[in-house]
């Protein structure tokens, strides 16, 4: 794992991933990295009827995830420039198992590993986590088209995945902190104590090198 600072900021959709991406990047003055979501052709058809386009949709991502990752390893992270992204790429794993069918997700885990294997892990993970309601309540502020048709139980099954997944990746990335940030009592968007409160976690998280260098 390099100690090149790599922050992912990852949670369930609607949490505020982004927004807190870009407030760490703006701090640290990182390079941001944010997921490519809206380019997406088969999102509208997922969310109408997600068995029929899980795999059409889970597929798009993962290619998308890999080349934005691979680009961002050869132009920052392996010339020893920091990243602040509002994604990491293990995310597939917790939207492909929920989606996809057994033999479906089988393919797809094969294609993951070799696609992943000399992907670059982050050395310091933000997860933010909030109740359905939070959850809902962001997603129709956004206002996203392709969100409107989302159901409430596919959210709040993918959210307790994302808590079943973190706490699996606690266990068996020990070397990794992971900030555990709750949406329904933190408003980092609106609340000046309450970012700069996540920015301290976050700084005294980063590997162990002058930060002072890699602002400049």
């Amino acid at each position: 794992m390099t100690n090149v600072p790599f922050i992912t900021v990852e949670g369930p959709i609607g949490v505020g991933k982004t927004s807190l991406a870009k407030a760490l990047s703006s701090h640290f003055q990182f390079h941001l990295l944010k997921e490519i979501v809206d380019e997406n052709p088969f999102l509208n058809k997922f969310y109408d009827d997600i068995d029929e386009w899980s795999f059409q949709t889970e597929m798009f991502f993962l290619c998308n995830r890999y080349k934005q990752l691979s680009d961002i390893q050869r132009h920052y992270i392996d010339n020893q420039k920091p990243v602040a992204a509002d994604y990491h790429i293990f995310k597939n794993l917790i939207f492909a198992k929920r989606t996809l069918q057994p033999e479906e997700y089988k393919k797809y885990l094969e294609i993951y590993r070799i696609l992943t294997a000399d992907m670059p892990k982050p050395n310091v993970v933000v997860y933010l986590h909030a109740s359905l309601d939070t959850l809902l309540k962001r997603i129709e502020m956004r206002g996203r088209n392709f969100e409107k048709n989302m159901s409430p139980l596919y959210l709040e099954q993918l959210a307790a995945d994302y808590d079943e997944f973190i706490f699996h990746f606690e266990q068996t990335h020990p070397e990794i902190p992971v900030i555990r940030i709750n949406g329904d009592d933190t408003d980092f968007v609106h609340n000046q104590q309450d970012l700069t409160a996540i920015l301290k976690q976050v700084e005294e998280s980063l590997p162990k090198r002058s930060t002072t260098h890699e602002r400049t």
